[in-house]
């Protein structure tokens, strides 16, 4: 058995990142790049490194540049991360997973280190492959909380909802995270629009002023 899933990058363009302060958000999804992930039943579980996790290279100035692109950290913790999480799901739900192994692999287009929710994309490809694989629902509402918790629980980095729900909804997603709500139901009112009521977009980006989102989010509340 094998299964794909993709996530897409996206843009917030109201309210980020009020997200995590109980605000209020408008995101919209960026089909022009896009992370994806592939698993397939093998003896056991293997987690393939992509392009992005080498570690071998031809010059010390080779890796250099490749830190400067892609950051320290790759998609390994990730998958690890989304795996660890699924896990964790099932057995907090009573879920009985099938006895079979996987690979998995994973690869994305998403520019990395520029706020395009690259690291989220991948954690909700992989769990949108792993429910497939496994057959098991994860409530709509639900997901986004779960994909967060792989970045906030498991590998300690600042974020918010803004980018799971809408790379699990799609499209264009008013969200509301209002305390009221937040405390009522555990998670917020998030409301698709129509994209046909948007203006021309533009994304513009500068590889060379790459940071990770970790840095810019984790003095957010002290600032």
């Amino acid at each position: 058995m094998a299964c794909e899933a993709t996530a897409y990058a996206r843009a917030g363009l109201v309210g980020n990142p009020s997200d995590g302060y109980f605000g209020k958000t408008i995101s919209v999804i960026l089909r022009n790049f896009a992370a994806k992930v592939t698993i397939y039943e093998s003896p056991e579980i293997e987690i393939v490194p992509s392009f992005q996790d080498r570690m071998k290279y031809a010059s010390m100035s080779e890796l250099v540049r490749d830190v400067e692109n892609n950051g320290y950290y790759g998609g390994l913790r990730l998958m690890k991360g989304a795996v660890r999480k699924f896990f964790d799901y099932c057995v907090l739900h009573q879920v009985a997973l099938p006895e079979r192994n996987f690979s998995i692999r994973y690869r994305s287009t998403i520019p990395r280190r520029l706020g395009l929710a690259g690291s989220s994309a991948l954690v909700t490809a992989a769990m949108r492959c792993l429910m497939e694989f496994y057959e098991v629902e994860i409530p709509k509402e639900i997901l986004p909380n779960l994909i967060l918790g792989v970045e906030t629980e498991e590998l300690g980095i600042a974020a918010g909802l803004q980018d799971r729900v809408i790379q699990v909804y799609e499209g264009v997603v008013f969200m509301d995270f209002s305390r009221e709500i937040m405390d009522a139901q555990g998670y917020g009112n998030y409301e698709p629009l129509d994209p046909g009521l948007l203006p021309p977009l533009f994304v513009a980006y500068r590889m060379d002023l790459g940071q990770g989102s970790e840095v810019i989010h984790q003095t957010v509340r002290e600032r």
